[in-house]
């Protein structure tokens, strides 16, 4: 008897949890992207290359709602390079 209070309060701050994610997300205060509930085609950004240039800096070829761009990353700095307009032989 003295374990199933426990329990049954777990089980209930659970559900609660799981009662205001659902509503947060179907106000769209709330997002998850991973997992059961990730739709697909909702990512905005995604990698198409890195090219490593030293043990800290990188070039990074990414594309931004389908425009490609050219980011150069630092331990101090991360600098755009170049956008979809000025890659050569980069299509969109």
């Amino acid at each position: 008897m003295d374990l199933l209070q426990p329990i049954a309060a777990v089980f209930l701050v659970l559900a609660l949890l799981a009662v205001a994610l659902f509503l947060l997300k179907r106000r769209g205060l709330a997002t998850i992207g991973t997992g059961l509930w990730a739709s697909p085609g909702t990512r905005r950004m995604e990698l198409v290359d890195r090219l490593a240039l030293g043990p800290q800096h990188a070039l990074h070829l990414v594309r931004v709602d389908g425009q490609p761009m050219l980011v150069a990353t630092s331990p101090s700095s991360c600098q755009l390079l170049a956008d979809g307009e000025t890659l050569p032989g980069v299509k969109p």
